[in-house]
C-alpha cells in the first residue's frame, strides 16, 4: 500500500491535475493521496501560498484584500471549470476571503491553498476528503506524534481511499497551525507512518536527486538509491532535499520514499532507503555537496598536543558566541575552527583576543572565502584509495586543497577549497567517479 504525495508545481492547473489522475488509478496500490497547494505553472505566475499571505498581510492592515484575493478565484475556478467539477467553488472562496478579511491566523490564511487543493482533487478522484487538522496536532510548537499517529491510524483505517491536503494541522485549541514551508513533506510522511505504508511515494517536477549541483555539473546523473545517512549528510552541505523532518516518520518504520516527477511517471527516480545491499552501491560514490562562505582560525602553538583541555577552550569560545562550529582539523601543534563566514562577521576580533586568553598561542591565522565539499557514499566504505582519487582529480584540474576531513564511519570525505574553485572541484570530482 502506498502513500502519494503531489507538489505544488504538480497541481498547478487543470493539465495538471489530469497527469495526477492518471499516476494514482495507474496503481491500486496508491491509496490515499496528500496535496499541496498550487504552484506557479502555465498560467499561474504566482503560487497560491504567496498570494494568501499577501492577502493576510493586507487584511492584518485593515485593507482590502480582493484586489489580491481575485488571482486565487481564477486559479482555483479555472480548475473546477476545465475539469467540469461538481463543486461550489464560489462558496469556499468567499468563506475563506471573508475569514482572512475579518482577522484569521495567518497560519490559516496560508494553509487554505493545501485545503482547496484537496477538495478539490477529491472530487475529482471521487474519494474521500479528510481535512489535515482532523488527523495531525500539535503540543505548542511541537507536534504531539503520539495523538497525531493514533489519529491517522483510527481515521484512515475505515477509508479506503483519501485525499488529505498538507501543510497544516491543529492544535490544543482546534484551530489551524502549519508547518514551515515545504511541510506537505511531512503532512505525507506522518500519513505514510500512521497508516504503515510499504512506500511512501513523493512527486515533484524533477526525476529524484542528482549526484550533483546541475547548475555546475550539467549532465549530472540521477541517484538511484540513497539511506537516510547518505541524504543527511548530503542535506547538511546544501543538496536541495526533502523538508529535514519528512525523514523521521517513515525512518521509524523503515517506509521508503521514493521520490518521481509527475511529468516522466515512467522514470523510476530516487529511492530512499534504510540501507541497501553492497549489490546496489552501483558507483563508489552517491553524491556530491558543497557550500560556499566558510572562515577558517587556526591556532598554533608548540607542544599542543600536551596542553589539556585546549580543544574544550577554545570550542567554548564559540560556544559563548553562538557561533556553530561545522568541522574542527587538527595537528599535533595547532587546531583549526571552520564556521560559516556570516555567523562570525564582526565578532571575529572578540573571538580571537578570547582564544589567545584561553591558549596563549604562538600564532592565530584566519582564512576567510573557503568552500566546503562533502563527497558522500556508502560505497567508499573500506574502499581502497577514494581519498587519493578524490585529492588526485581536484589536483588534476588544478585546485588546491586547503584541508581534508574523514570521519570514521567512511561515509563522507569533506574537502576545503578556495571559493574560487568551488565549481572546478566538483565538476572534476564528479568526472572521477562517474
Amino acid at each position: 500500500m502506498k502513500v502519494v504525495k503531489f507538489g505544488g508545481s504538480s497541481l498547478a492547473d487543470a493539465k495538471q491535475f489530469k497527469k495526477v489522475k492518471e499516476i494514482i488509478l495507474a496503481d491500486d496500490e496508491r491509496k490515499y493521496a496528500v496535496v499541496s497547494a498550487p504552484g506557479k505553472g502555465e498560467k499561474n505566475r504566482h503560487k497560491v501560498t504567496d498570494l494568501l499571505l499577501m492577502c493576510h498581510q493586507l487584511a492584518s492592515h485593515g485593507l482590502n484584500i480582493e484586489e489580491i484575493f481575485v488571482n486565487i478565484r481564477i486559479i482555483f475556478k479555472s480548475i473546477v471549470a476545465d475539469l467540469d467539477l461538481d463543486i461550489d467553488i464560489d462558496s469556499i472562496l468567499d468563506e475563506i476571503s471573508c475569514n482572512i478579511q475579518m482577522g484569521s491566523s495567518i497560519d490559516y490564511a496560508l494553509s487554505r491553498g493545501e485545503y482547496l487543493n484537496a477538495r478539490l482533487m477529491a472530487t475529482y478522484l471521487g474519494w474521500n476528503f479528510v481535512d489535515s487538522k482532523d488527523l495531525i496536532f500539535f503540543n505548542g510548537e511541537l507536534l504531539d506524534d503520539e495523538k497525531t499517529e493514533e489519529s491517522i491510524g483510527r481515521i484512515l483505517s475505515d477509508l479506503e481511499y483519501s485525499v488529505i491536503p498538507g501543510f497544516y494541522g491543529s492544535n490544543e485549541k482546534g484551530e489551524i497551525q502549519a508547518f514551515s514551508r515545504g511541510g506537505s513533506d511531512v503532512t505525507g510522511s506522518l500519513i505514510a507512518n500512521g497508516v504503515r505504508a510499504d512506500i511512501y511515494e513523493n512527486w515533484t517536477d524533477v526525476s529524484g536527486f542528482l549526484v550533483a549541483d546541475p547548475r555546475i555539473v550539467h549532465d549530472a546523473k540521477t541517484i538511484d538509491y540513497v539511506t537516510y545517512k547518505e541524504l543527511r549528510e548530503l542535506s547538511y552541505m546544501g543538496a536541495p532535499v526533502l523538508h529535514q523532518d519528512a525523514i523521521r516518520p517513515v525512518k521509524k518504520l523503515r517506509i521508503p520514499i521514493n521520490i518521481r516527477n509527475t511529468n516522466d511517471p515512467e522514470n523510476p527516480g530516487t529511492t530512499i532507503v534504510e540501507d541497501y545491499s553492497d549489490s546496489f552501491a552501483k558507483h563508489d560514490i552517491t553524491g556530491i555537496a558543497g557550500r560556499k562562505g566558510f572562515t577558517v582560525i587556526t591556532t598554533e602553538k608548540t607542544f599542543m598536543n600536551a596542553d589539556l583541555g585546549v580543544f574544550r577552550r577554545i570550542a567554548s569560545v564559540f560556544e559563548t558566541n553562538e557561533i556553530p562550529i561545522e568541522h574542527i582539523p587538527s595537528s599535533i601543534d595547532s587546531v583549526s575552527v571552520i564556521a560559516e563566514s556570516g555567523k562570525i562577521a564582526d565578532k571575529l576580533p572578540n573571538i580571537i583576543e578570547e582564544i589567545k586568553i584561553y591558549t596563549d598561542p604562538d600564532e592565530i591565522k584566519v582564512e576567510d572565502k573557503i568552500s566546503l565539499i562533502a563527497i558522500v557514499g556508502k560505497g567508499m566504505i573500506n574502499r581502497v584509495g577514494i581519498s587519493s582519487r578524490i585529492m588526485t582529480a581536484v589536483a588534476r584540474a588544478g585546485v588546491n586543497i586547503k584541508m581534508i576531513n574523514q570521519g570514521s564511519s567512511e561515509l563522507n570525505v569533506i574537502i576545503g577549497v578556495e571559493d574560487r574553485d568551488f565549481e572546478k572541484a566538483i565538476e572534476a570530482i564528479y568526472n572521477e567517479f562517474e
